[in-house]
């Protein structure tokens, strides 16, 4: 779209290589996938995330793993996981606002710890065979925070930085900081890439039809997306629909274990996304995958 970088932020619970999948074959329009961030859990990598970025399931759609780390050692072991899968491109979450991974000091919790950014700096600078990227927020309590972060992540070998202009502390609350956003960009001797409240509405402004933040590579949209899949498409979004879900559905039918499991991987499918509110009410009130493909139907003859 106007040669701007497009990429589809993660989030935790629903954009798995299924759905991935499901948006680049029906609908495509994005630059890269980037997946929910692989994480050490109790000393271990968690399985459930690297099957989720196992080259072969993602295979042919542009994809690229995210991890979270509260130092270097946790990076080395992430990235020699995902090395070891054969990927050569890595993004570093420093902006994940959710108190546990804030409390650790991962996230924007990581903006807090400069000694540990530069740790996972000379971590990143020891594999000149990936391709980095760092995804931020603005600080966890301040700007300050992330102005000062911003003399270590000049000095890391990075592709871009996509920066949410919310502070860790805010979550989802409040409005975005476009100053900020600009503020930071200017200390940042990377590409930058724009991410937060992304849709129909606000692309226009982000792509320099108006105002002045545009970023000076892309953005990432993430909410935007999952309610509006056929955003960055001319195609019909109850086809989009359809054909998502198609995907989606024979997945969890063929993969998951019962009705439970199954619902609960399609109800994730229908929770952000714009559809009239009575007929998302019945979908996700569904208990049996009978009654939910009743709901599904109804649901498409009125979108």
């Amino acid at each position: 779209m106007n040669g701007l970088y497009i990429a589809f932020a993660p989030l935790q619970g629903y954009t798995d290589a299924t759905y991935r999948r499901a948006h680049w074959e029906c609908v495509g329009g994005v630059d890269e996938y980037y997946t929910p961030f692989v994480r050490n859990e109790k000393g271990e990598i968690r399985k459930k995330d690297l099957r989720d970025t196992d080259p072969a399931t993602n295979a042919g759609v542009p994809t690229v793993p995210q991890v979270i780390a509260r130092d270097g050692d946790e990076m080395a072991r992430l990235c020699d996981a995902l090395q070891g899968q054969g990927w050569r491109r890595i993004d570093l979450n420093m902006g994940c606002p959710f108190p546990m991974q804030v409390r650790a000091g991962r996230g924007s919790g990581l903006l807090q710890r400069p000694d540990c950014i530069a740790e996972i700096q000379r971590e990143m600078q020891r594999r000149p065979e990936v391709l980095f990227s760092v995804k931020m927020r603005l600080g966890q309590e301040s700007i300050d925070e992330g102005l000062a972060a911003m003399s270590i992540i000049n000095e890391m070998p990075l592709i871009h930085v996509t920066l949410h202009p919310r502070l860790g502390r805010q979550q989802y609350k409040g409005a975005t900081d476009r100053e900020a956003f600009l503020r930071l960009m200017e200390e940042c001797r990377h590409p930058m890439v724009y991410n937060g409240d992304i849709g129909l509405t606000s692309l226009p402004s982000l792509l320099g039809r108006e105002g002045e933040t545009t970023p000076s590579k892309g953005v990432m949209i993430g909410r935007g997306l999952l309610a509006k899949p056929w955003m960055l498409s001319d195609k019909e979004p109850a086809e989009v629909l359809h054909n998502m879900h198609a995907v989606v559905y024979r997945h969890a039918v063929e993969t998951l274990c019962g009705d439970s499991q199954a619902l609960t991987r399609l109800h994730a499918f229908w929770e952000y996304v714009d559809i009239p509110h009575k007929q998302k009410k019945a979908i996700m009130k569904a208990t049996s995958l009978p009654r939910y493909r009743e709901a599904v139907t109804a649901a498409m003859q009125v979108f």
